[in-house]
């Protein structure tokens, strides 16, 4: 898995990385039950602070997209399914909506009146 990160973005380093692994799940270029790599190896290879990574990967755990024991490492859950596969790719979609909101310049209430007119 490849992540890039762009420091120009407005999006967190920390929601890059998470999107990136969330629509790396939603494309099924992510298996259930395939280990990401360990924090302090992906913060080295990104050049990140450790807590970045970890911060992303507690999102993704938040979200019910990965499994993250201690001294295990962090797994793409395995009982997941597609429900939850969908709900990753519902969440890459949604981050995206936001980032392309932020960039048009509505604010968050802006938004949400803009959703609900799409689906009253």
């Amino acid at each position: 898995m490849l992540i890039r990160l762009d420091p120009t973005s407005t999006t967190g380093l920390a929601d890059q990385i998470a999107g990136q692994v969330r629509g790396a799940i939603a494309a099924g270029d992510l298996e259930p039950g395939e280990k990401l790599p360990p924090a302090r190896e992906l913060a080295a290879g990104l050049a990140v602070n450790m807590h970045t990574v970890l911060r992303a990967y507690t999102t993704l755990r938040d979200e019910g997209l990965v499994d993250v024991r201690r001294g295990r490492g962090v797994h793409v859950r395995a009982d997941a399914g597609a429900g939850a596969f969908d709900r990753a790719q519902l969440q890459q979609q949604i981050h995206e909506l936001v980032r392309t909101a932020v960039r048009m310049g509505l604010t968050r209430d802006q938004l949400a009146d803009e959703i609900r007119k799409a689906h009253p």
